[in-house]
């Protein structure tokens, strides 16, 4: 293990330029210190150590790719093209991708990359750095975290990366990415922790990224992010490129939510996601003065669900949510990100400012798949054709759409505000679990959905 000081002092000094000639003198007590039986402070004994864990993968699959098709003010100049362009119906095409990812357990040789990098792979294969090529089974998958858990086959002394705290994680602390970018397996750069918390970048539907300047590039993905003591803090999942390369801009998903998706992939075949019941904005000063609270950070209650657990523990609108479990909360897409990684079932102690004061209160997590409602980012999961709408259990039975975002997937459908879907084909729909669970039935099938609207009976048809 490495000392973390002397390596801090050195990567300071470099920095600062303290080893140029213009400043040996000075530099002269710092490394007469550091220089120990003639050899120079390094990474490299710690990364000897670290390289065999990050793996190179290799995918191959098919997906569907949307067909072109002529504009119908067109089509009669080219009577009888359509199906030569596709005709607007989805093609598969076949795919090829480069990845990284990282052994976490060497005893049951599991590898965690990122969801993107094996999504839609029929071919899964890792390399180890030293040579050793194995086929790698699909484990399971969160699209929302961007993560995916893969087995190797028959893959034995392997070694693993422990994972650190990332909770513990500081601005400034020191950062090196290795992965395989543009198939240059073994890369190593190195940089700081620039911001933490990162939320906002439309990347994925949970967002609390670590930001790093070490550089990140195209087969980065689903690689390490370590600390010096060569413990993992994060997995490498995106990059800042405005111009299509790195500009010292990456994310990583942090230690704490790759551990906890990934004890869930391994019990459940997937992630049990937890529902807090709230429905909030982020807070601006404006909010804070108008509710007397002096800080500029947390996450602002709108609406509190029904029977949910929030509602059970007391939690009202205009509430202020400060803290989880004592984590200081900065947002409200930190807090859904940190409810989203609890498993259901578990209690979590949330600090609320409410009439000046500030309380605790213990609340339940509920299940979100079997939730009181689906908010407009998450409704893809139950059916591609309900991205965007806002859904939640109706009073009376049914599933009432609350809100539907302009120009989604489900306006296009022609769902509408205020619509009620009270089955699937011919079976009744009494709630959100019933929803997901019919259209589970006839997935890959053409569906129609019974909507209660205005008082008359409607079928709105899904493909």
């Amino acid at each position: 293990m490495l000392n973390k000081v002397k390596l801090a002092s050195v990567a300071l000094a470099l920095s600062m330029g303290v080893f140029t000639a213009t400043c040996a003198n000075a530099a002269a007590p710092i490394l007469g210190e550091m220089i120990k039986d003639g050899q120079t402070p390094s990474l490299a004994p710690m990364l000897k150590q670290v390289l065999p864990a990050v793996v190179n993968i290799s995918v191959k699959g098919k997906k569907d790719v949307q067909g072109f098709s002529l504009p119908e003010e067109f089509q009669f100049m080219f009577p009888g093209m359509g199906d030569a362009f596709g005709g607007g119906r989805p093609q598969q095409r076949e795919f090829k991708a480069l990845g990284s990812g990282v052994i976490i357990n060497s005893t049951d040789a599991l590898v965690v990359t990122n969801h993107h990098v094996v999504a839609d792979a029929n071919d899964i294969k890792v390399q180890l750095k030293d040579g050793r090529e194995f086929n790698a089974k699909l484990v399971g998958s969160d699209e929302h975290t961007d993560l995916a858990l893969l087995k190797l086959e028959n893959a034995k002394d392997l070694v693993q990366l422990d994972l650190a705290d990332s909770d513990k994680l500081e601005v400034g602390d020191f950062a090196i990415a290795i992965g395989n970018p543009y198939g240059l397996g073994q890369t190593v750069t190195s940089g700081i922790v620039s911001a933490l918390g990162r939320t906002g970048l439309n990347i994925e539907n949970i967002e609390n990224f670590i930001q790093t300047d070490a550089a990140i590039n195209s087969g980065n993905s689903g690689g390490a992010l370590i600390n010096l003591e060569g413990k993992l803090i994060g997995i490498n999942t995106a990059i800042m490129a405005p111009s299509g390369g790195n500009i010292g801009i990456g994310f990583a998903i942090p230690a704490n939510m790759v551990k906890t998706v990934t004890d869930q992939i391994l019990k459940y075949g997937g992630v049990k996601r937890g529902m807090l019941g709230v429905m909030g904005t982020e807070l601006n000063a404006d909010l804070a003065k108008s509710f007397d609270y002096k800080e500029n950070s947390g996450a602002f209650v709108n609406e509190v669900l029904k029977d949910s657990g929030a509602d059970k523990a007391g939690i009202k609108s205009g509430d202020i949510i400060t803290a989880v479990n004592g984590k200081k909360v900065t947002s409200f897409a930190q807090l859904r990100a940190e409810i989203a990684t609890l498993r259901a079932g578990s209690e979590v102690k949330l600090t609320i400012f409410r009439d000046g004061k500030y309380q605790d209160y213990t609340v339940k997590i509920g299940d979100s798949t079997v939730g009181q409602s689906v908010s407009a980012d998450s409704a893809k999961d139950i059916s591609p054709a309900f991205a965007g709408a806002s859904l939640a259990n109706a009073k009376d039975g049914g599933v009432e759409v609350t809100d539907v975002v302009k120009g989604s997937m489900a306006q296009r459908f022609g769902l509408r505000k205020g619509d009620v879907i009270t089955g699937v084909n011919k079976a009744d729909v009494k709630n959100l679990n019933d929803l997901k669970k019919n259209l589970e039935k006839v997935k890959g099938q053409i569906s129609a959905i019974r909507i209660n609207r205005n008082g008359g009976t409607l079928y709105i048809t899904l493909r």
